[in-house]
């Protein structure tokens, strides 16, 4: 192993003995595994024969050398590296502290500058430091919870953040999840199959997709499944592997109903919580999920918390002004 440092804040790693099929099955098709790696390590990686330039934080890159190094030697006997194996590398590698300890070098500079989220018809800027931060935390953690009022662009986020990943290939399907339960009003028994019977509740969700990936693509993908919406009752006994979830209103959900999303998760998978704790539709005396899930998972290695206020609000004016006077009578009558 040859390393060497530049003055550019990169770093080199010539993976010897040079061998063609290794260093393919180390890239993966595509480079995705590569893209795993830096998507995870926040760091950029090129590729020139069996040399591989590493640019990043100090930190990252020391790890992104050596996670190198080490599933290159995994390559011995022609062994076909699969994006699970990279996960376990990863992870064995203990990179989510790795991530808390340059996210917080990263932001306590007070630079917000981030590059923008590209989608097939257009490109998606976050607005404000609550937003950049969600972004970041949804690229760099495998679970993710945005909690916050109504407007601040939990979901829209989150939804642009699915679809730049499936068509960068770093996923290999998009599911968007909700539990069906109505704001205060019985809908009773909805005609048509499933899909239909859950639409309304998922309306949102299909809104961001059409407008960032147009509707004719979103229909062939929900043809080939790569697309998924189902209820959060029919994730029950399911491991979602290399998949982009979305568990959109999470307030409504029960505290056994977000235990079972949440061990859902399998590899190479990100998923993304949304919801707001003052708008919960749950029968009365039933404690809801996401309250329970901030208490019990709050400074768990490799889960992200973002909470948004009612000044990262980004829908008409007085949406903001509506929030804030909730929050003064919620307060004042506790």
């Amino acid at each position: 192993m040859k390393t060497e440092t530049d003055v550019t804040e990169s770093r080199t790693l010539a993976l010897e003995p040079a061998d063609n099929h290794r260093l393919t099955s180390l890239c993966g098709q595509f480079n995705q595994h590569l893209k795993q790696i830096e998507q995870r390590l926040d760091v950029q990686i090129s590729l020139r024969g069996n040399t591989f330039t590493v640019s990043g934080s100090d930190i990252a890159m020391h790890a992104t050398l050596a996670v190198l190094q080490q599933l290159y030697n995994d390559t011995v006997g022609k062994k076909e590296l699969t994006p699970e194996a990279i996960h376990l590398t990863l992870q064995n590698a203990n990179v989510d502290t790795l991530i808390a300890n340059t996210s917080i070098s990263n932001t306590s500079g007070g630079s917000h500058e981030f590059t923008s989220i590209r989608t097939k018809k257009g490109t998606v800027k976050p607005r404000g430091a609550t937003q950049i931060d969600y972004v970041r935390a949804i690229q760099r953690h495998d679970i993710n919870f945005g909690i916050g009022p109504a407007g601040t662009g939990k979901t829209y986020l989150a939804v642009a953040c699915a679809v730049e990943a499936l068509q960068h290939d770093k996923v290999e399907r998009l599911l968007l999840v909700r539990p069906a339960v109505e704001a205060g009003e019985k809908l009773g028994f909805l005609p048509g199959d499933l899909a239909q019977k859950i639409d309304p509740y998922l309306r949102p969700l299909y809104d961001a997709l059409y407008e960032m990936m147009g509707f004719e693509t979103v229909g062939k993908l929900l043809e080939r499944q790569i697309i998924e919406v189902a209820p959060l009752a029919y994730m029950r006994g399911r491991t979602l592997n290399n998949a982009f979830i979305i568990l959109d209103e999470s307030q409504n959900t029960t505290e056994s109903q977000m235990k079972m999303f949440l061990t859902r998760i399998g590899f190479g998978s990100t998923a993304v919580i949304t919801g707001d704790a003052t708008q919960i539709d749950l029968p009365r005396g039933t404690r809801s999920g996401l309250l329970h899930a901030c208490e019990v998972l709050e400074g768990v290695d490799g889960i992200s918390f973002t909470r948004f206020s009612s000044r990262d609000v980004v829908r008409h004016p007085l949406v903001q002004r509506i929030v804030d006077a909730h929050d003064k009578h919620e307060s004042g009558t506790n």
